[in-house]
């Protein structure tokens, strides 16, 4: 195609083409998928490069590893690719407009701040009594997989609502809460636990779960230790100790406004 012959339905395809891809990076920003996207960027340009300057063999495996790349994508993405496509032939138009939303197609004026002068007294009545907890603050990344591994609430955030379900006699104290603006989404929660070896041995099981979802997601996992009381935040490959209750809602803001 020459730049003579180039014409408006080019433009819009190009324009559609670069949208999408926008679309695809705001979906996968902030998680571990991301890097596997690039990854297998990489390798297609560079499989290209080689196919032009006419080099077989090494042609040959590059292609190999964008096959298996292609699934790897089709594995990784396989929560993200059923709920595309259950919404996008969903008859129901509020689901639609949601769905378009979590793309940034459509802005949504009244999104909900986060409840975080709530979970902030919580976590300081928690701490005090040396109440186990374990938050999880959805940001960019969804975390409905994780969401469906726990029981649904769906109720306001409320600091009373958080201590009833953190204590100990509670069914569901052991796993993670997960919240969504100021919606409680689900209770009990399984979370991926890192695979780091170098942590603390004072790490217990809900320590190494925050991080986890942190690697994974651009999550926030806010940490009550049941043996110290002690406050803590994981945010992507960062781990702070020692919050006090009344620093907790600075950092919860900084991180989810940027």
């Amino acid at each position: 195609m020459s730049f003579i012959d180039f014409g408006i339905l080019d433009a819009i395809d190009i324009l559609l083409v670069a949208f999408l891809l926008y679309q695809l990076y705001r979906l996968i920003r902030g998680t571990v998928a991301i890097n596997i996207f690039i990854g297998v960027a990489a390798i297609y340009l560079i499989w290209k490069l080689v196919e032009a300057l006419q080099m077989e063999l090494l042609s040959e495996i590059l292609g190999k590893f964008i096959g298996v790349g292609v699934i790897a994508l089709v594995i990784v993405f396989q929560q993200e690719i059923r709920k595309f496509l259950l919404l996008l032939g969903s008859t129901n138009f509020t689901h639609r407009r949601r769905f378009l939303r979590q793309l940034k197609i459509l802005r949504d004026d009244n999104e909900p701040n986060i409840a975080i002068s709530e979970i902030a007294e919580a976590c300081r009545h928690m701490a005090d009594s040396k109440t186990g907890a374990l938050i999880v603050l959805e940001r960019k990344s969804g975390l409905g997989s994780y969401v469906d591994t726990g029981t649904r609430i769906n109720s306001q955030t409320s600091a009373q609502l958080l201590e009833s379900i953190f204590n100990k006699h509670s069914p569901l104290h052991d796993g993670a809460v997960i919240i969504s603006g100021e919606k409680l989404l689900a209770a009990g929660c399984i979370l991926p636990v890192t695979e780091k070896t170098s942590l603390p041995s004072r790490f217990g099981l809900r320590h190494r779960a925050a991080i986890g979802i942190a690697e994974k997601t651009d999550a926030l996992a806010i940490v009550v230790s049941e043996e110290s009381g002690s406050i803590s935040i994981a945010i992507g490959d960062e781990f702070i100790n020692k919050v006090t209750a009344a620093e907790l809602p600075k950092h919860v803001l900084d991180y989810l406004r940027d």
